[in-house]
């Protein structure tokens, strides 16, 4: 029976291109096996290939440190309302050294800004010449 709801790819469902795509996930992230959201993405080999390709060069270390990336991630993905990327780059940003203290704060942060952008939007604030 065939289901309406995408499905993961299976290691016996893996083709060379995806596998490929899957080791680079595997050595880059010093992992055994790679979570769900790449093997649903796999139904799309060149989106699956695509957006690691981005992702690893966006979260590579740069101008911003890791664990910055990771809690920028965190802060997008709770003002999206993604759960399993909530779970993803809350686990990334702890293991990059996100303090208890960090994750409270960071939350502080994102739901002052979430509220106070929405209040903007609703009165239609023109933006100051100060800011331009």
């Amino acid at each position: 029976m065939s289901s309406s709801r995408p499905q993961p790819v299976s290691d016996a469902e893996m083709t060379p291109e995806i596998r490929a795509v899957f080791d680079d996930i595997k050595t880059s992230r010093g992992i055994k096996d790679v979570n769900n959201f790449w093997r649903y993405l796999a139904r799309d080999p060149a989106t699956l290939r695509r957006t690691w390709e981005s992702l690893k060069q966006i979260m590579a270390p740069g101008a911003l440190d890791p664990l910055t990336k990771e809690m920028v991630y965190l802060a997008v993905s709770v003002t999206n309302g993604c759960t399993y990327c909530i779970a993803s780059h809350t686990a990334a940003a702890r293991k990059a050294g996100m303090t208890e203290a960090m994750f409270g704060e960071l939350m502080a942060v994102t739901g002052m800004a979430n509220e106070t952008n929405r209040l903007v939007n609703g009165y239609r604030v023109p933006v100051d010449p100060m800011f331009d």
